[in-house]
């Protein structure tokens, strides 16, 4: 299959019947991996668990939870990404998963376990955990792109265009989304991400004991432009 989906798309008429209509089906993935990471094993496989018994089991088999290996972010762990959405979580806690499965209460309460958007760079995540607690739980429905309009090139021209992006200490970035079926009606919000100080950790596992600074950012300015 994998060979036909890299190499040969036109065989992939013989796996037709064996297809599945998913597009109704929540999937959400754990990483357990204690081999990578300790933390992971340790502290994702009872979100796991809780999961699956718990919310999966009475779901009617529209969500289904699957412990995965990798999918980067093991200082975060537990974490877990959220699919179709592509919603990344960390840090996660017990007590947060009604919120988070059922979506039955104010969205501030899972601002500290949101890690981002995987349709969105870095700076433009971190803008728009910002736009979801302004517009509530609907804003997850709405179509939307990010982009980056400026940042400090001038301290970082040596770089890389990408390089610098991830070096920067602000960025100016710019978020359009689409309320209701009018694709004509855009709106947009507009922020400002800048560093606001930094933290000492192990990039590579929770295990490892070299420590290195990571710089910590937040949105010091944001506007709705439209």
């Amino acid at each position: 299959m994998l060979k036909e989906l890299q190499q040969q798309p036109n065989e992939l008429e013989n796996f037709q019947q064996y297809q599945q209509q998913t597009s109704q089906i929540r999937e959400m993935l754990v990483c357990t991996h204690a081999n990578v990471d300790v933390a992971c094993g340790r502290f994702g496989y009872p979100i796991y668990k809780k999961l699956r018994s718990e919310y999966a089991a009475t779901s009617q088999g529209n969500l289904r939870v699957w412990r995965c290996s990798h999918f980067g972010g093991h200082q975060f762990a537990p974490t877990l990404v959220d699919l179709p959405d592509g919603r990344y979580w960390g840090h996660l806690e017990p007590e947060m998963l009604d919120l988070l499965v059922l979506r039955n209460g104010s969205v501030s309460g899972l601002r500290k376990f949101y890690r981002g958007w995987a349709g969105l760079n870095s700076f433009a995540q971190i803008a728009e955990r910002e736009m979801w607690m302004q517009e509530g739980w609907s804003w997850l429905k709405y179509p939307k792109t990010g982009k980056v309009l400026a940042f400090d090139e001038e301290r970082l021209k040596h770089l890389s265009l990408e390089e610098a992006k991830v070096e920067a200490n602000w960025a100016l970035v710019q978020l359009e989304f689409i309320v209701g079926d009018d694709s004509n009606l855009k709106k947009a919000y507009e922020a400002k991400v800048e560093v606001n100080g930094q933290v000492m950790s192990a990039l590579r596992s929770s295990d490892d004991m070299k420590l290195t600074p990571v710089k910590q950012y937040h949105v010091s300015s944001m506007v709705k432009v439209s």
